[in-house]
């Protein structure tokens, strides 16, 4: 090990230690006696903004730490880089947390995460406009499209069993637990050695798949082969700058292995349409309505508005703005793999999966990777250790988008 990497290892040790107390999303989502206290008013007829208390934060110390860090990185090693990066995104986390209920935490979310109205990787359209897209075509299929077992629930504890049984089979024994969780609002979270599910909840056919890859063989798995790094632990943490390609990564696994139907794509779209509301000026009421509207339940419904409304005012003009990542993520990991395969390096795509890291990052990490500075990942999913596979999808993906729709006639169809 080289003197630059031994000190930058140090001083990732250090970032790690700093960052400890920054979750940003178990500090910031709401406990589920609110839900409970809203909806019960709300079949009363008695709607009203919900009422959350959130806790007062200092991470003023931990911030001094994450800016010693940076300025003891050198900005022209990747290592270094990388740690000047991180540590300037643990701290935006940070002033968010602090400032949790106000418009500041807003203005802090749109800094992480970007807004709807930013454009897709390439100049596209905007992510926005994405999401008007997928909407669009889900709410012009007939549901008579589905078959009757996709609609058939399966309880929290049936899916909690099998789901168990499938990452047992996976790991080759019990490395990541699930568990049945009553406080929580989403559906399903997950971290490095446990997935929850909401006890209670309905799921479908496809949440088995959906959890199985986007859960835990991204979002598990990559927390567990970033504790494997020596040198760089940190890599096993959820940066919020990383967030964006986690996610991509996580929804294009349930992509290419068919785990993704066009109902997911548009709940994601949905939740990217609300969050353009509430920043145009919608309070926590209206989007709750929306969902509502769009075919949602009552309690998936306040657990999407709730997605929205994490740790800024309800009243309207802010925004938790993290779903927004969904789409764009999807669209840039899936434009990094093409472009690994038509410049024949397709190993970064599997380095993506040695810990959380960026799409920049793997790409700076690749002669560490290369010299054994980083290791590979100890796990990999199926679809990606079968590289012939993945690689005729995407050169067929290739070939397909340089067909012109709007020029084929409608018996391109039959």
């Amino acid at each position: 090990m080289t003197d630059a990497i031994a000190r930058h290892a140090a001083l990732d040790k250090r970032l790690v230690r700093a960052a400890r107390g920054i979750r940003l999303l178990g500090l910031a989502s709401w406990p589920a006696s609110v839900q409970h206290g809203f909806l019960a008013n709300w079949r009363q007829g008695r709607a009203t903004l919900p009422q959350v208390a959130y806790p007062k934060l200092d991470f003023a110390e931990a911030r001094a730490e994450l800016q010693a860090v940076a300025d003891a990185a050198d900005p022209g090693h990747p290592l270094g880089a990388y740690l000047r990066d991180s540590a300037a995104s643990w701290d935006r986390a940070a002033r968010l947390l602090e400032n949790l209920g106000t418009a500041q935490a807003g203005a802090e979310a749109i800094a992480l995460f970007g807004r709807p109205d930013d454009p897709l990787p390439g100049d596209g359209p905007t992510t926005r406009e994405a999401a008007h897209h997928f909407i669009q075509i889900a709410s012009e299929l007939d549901h008579e499209l589905f078959s009757p077992a996709e609609q058939v629930p399966v309880s929290a504890t049936a899916l909690a069993l099998q789901l168990q049984g499938d990452l047992d089979e996976f790991f080759g024994g019990r490395v990541v637990q699930v568990e049945l969780d009553p406080d929580l609002i989403a559906k399903a979270a997950a971290g490095a050695t446990r997935i929850r599910l909401r006890a209670g909840a309905a799921f479908r056919d496809y949440d088995r798949r959906q959890l199985f890859h986007h859960e835990a063989l991204v979002h598990s798995l990559t927390a567990l082969n970033g504790r494997n790094q020596q040198v760089l632990p940190s890599l096993a943490l959820a940066s919020p700058r990383v967030t964006a390609t986690q996610e991509g990564l996580a929804t294009f696994a349930e992509q290419i292995t068919g785990s993704i139907d066009i109902g997911r794509m548009k709940r994601i779209s949905l939740r990217t349409e609300a969050v353009a509301m509430a920043l145009d000026g919608a309070d926590f009421l209206q989007v709750f309505g929306y969902f509502l509207g769009a075919g949602q339940g009552e309690e998936e419904s306040f657990a999407s508005a709730q997605r929205v409304f994490r740790g800024v005012p309800l009243s309207g003009g802010c925004a938790f703005t993290k779903d927004t990542v969904y789409l764009r993520g999807l669209l840039g990991v899936h434009t990094f793999f093409r472009g690994a395969l038509q410049r024949d390096r397709l190993h970064l795509c599997r380095w993506l999966l040695a810990g959380k890291m960026t799409l920049d990052d793997v790409a700076r990490f690749e002669p560490l990777f290369a010299d054994g500075t980083l290791v590979p990942p100890r796990w990999l999913p199926p679809w990606i250790e079968r590289a012939g596979g993945l690689a005729g999808l995407l050169a067929f993906s290739l070939f397909a988008n340089r067909i012109r729709m709007d020029r084929i006639g409608d018996g391109a169809a039959r």
